[in-house]
């Protein structure tokens, strides 16, 4: 089960939300939900979301579309800049960065820590 938590901060204008675990469909689910009502509140184009991925797990495929429905929500929000930082994961950095590419995410940075 996927834990997650978002942190949104008009001082730093960021959006700060942790990710962890293993996402499930409805873990999923759940999050799309709390992204819209957060991402509601203000304006995305002024704003970076940084994504804590140091605790998340490498998604297993079926849960593989809806990691791509995330990205392109961050995409359509029109962030500034998508951060992600992950703990030093080759395989989750290169599964972050394929799925970037594929939904043709390109203001995207993945930081490992």
């Amino acid at each position: 089960m996927g834990n997650f938590n978002f942190s949104p901060s008009t001082e730093t204008r960021t959006l700060k939300v942790m990710v962890e675990g293993a996402m499930s469909q409805e873990d999923a689910g759940r999050f799309i939900q709390e992204y819209n009502e957060h991402v509601s509140k203000f304006n995305p184009a002024e704003y970076e979301i940084v994504l804590d991925c140091t605790g998340l797990n490498v998604s297993s495929p079926d849960v593989l579309p809806m990691l791509e429905q995330c990205y392109i929500m961050y995409k359509e929000s029109g962030f500034k800049k998508v951060i992600f930082t992950i703990a030093k994961n080759p395989i989750l950095k290169m599964q972050l960065g394929r799925v970037a590419r594929s939904t043709k995410l390109e203001n995207y940075e993945i930081v490992e820590v």
